[in-house]
């Protein structure tokens, strides 16, 4: 058993961080975008990808859901923002309808449209281009569905190739750690994983945050590991 102590009274205070980790991480296979069947790179169109995500996982709906759509979307052709503003409406609608998005589907298949337009005019459809801004989290809330949860949805998954962004830690993230027991701070929770495990570990703590039970399987695993 891998456990830690406290250092006033000597007693066991229970598992180590690395344990929690490591557990945590084997409940956490894959990141959202990879669900998404995002191939993320720092090329245009999975960056775009993971901007569309980032808008779905935005709304209060579950992330199963979201990642669905996301699928949907991508799987009728709209893998990029030319293709998403060249969709109509009705297109952008079915496809969030097919990927069980229906709550949503109106005002977000408009937001996706609309979002698109402002990629292709400002930064001819690559987020390249607004990493490139002296804010890009600023830059990235002009973007039609983007607040500040969708740009910390954003910057989270693309911290692996953006790597001035990492370790990138909402508060969602913030949350997860704390009921795991894990330090809530960007620099130490970057000490316990590396760079490429950092997203995965991100999503796996927002994971804990929003699901208890399994929050209390990792800590029971990471106990008896």
């Amino acid at each position: 058993m891998t456990t830690k102590t406290d250092r006033k009274s000597g007693k066991t205070a229970g598992p180590t961080d690395q344990a929690v980790v490591r557990a945590l991480l084997g409940r956490q296979q894959r990141t959202y975008t990879s669900q998404a069947g995002i191939r993320l790179r720092n090329t245009p169109a999975p960056l775009y990808q993971t901007l569309v995500l980032a808008v779905l996982l935005s709304a209060r709906i579950r992330a199963d859901v979201a990642v669905a759509a996301a699928n949907a979307l991508f799987d009728a052709g709209m893998r990029d923002a030319r293709s998403m503003a060249r969709a109509s409406w009705q297109q952008r609608v079915d496809a969030l309808g097919e990927g069980g998005y229906r709550r949503y589907d109106e005002r977000t298949a408009t937001m996706l449209g609309r979002g698109a337009e402002l990629l292709l005019q400002r930064y001819g459809g690559d987020l390249r281009r607004l990493r490139d801004e002296p804010d890009p989290k600023e830059a990235l809330l002009d973007i039609p569905g983007i607040g500040p949860t969708g740009a910390d949805i954003f910057l989270r998954a693309v911290q692996g190739v953006w790597p001035e962004f990492a370790p990138y830690v909402d508060r969602k993230v913030m949350d997860g750690a704390r009921r795991l027991g894990l330090p809530t701070s960007a620099e130490k929770l970057g000490t316990l994983v590396t760079s490429r495990e950092m997203p995965r570990l991100a999503d796996g703590l927002v994971h804990a945050a929003l699901d208890k039970p399994l929050a209390d399987d990792v800590l029971a695993a990471a106990s008896g590991a």
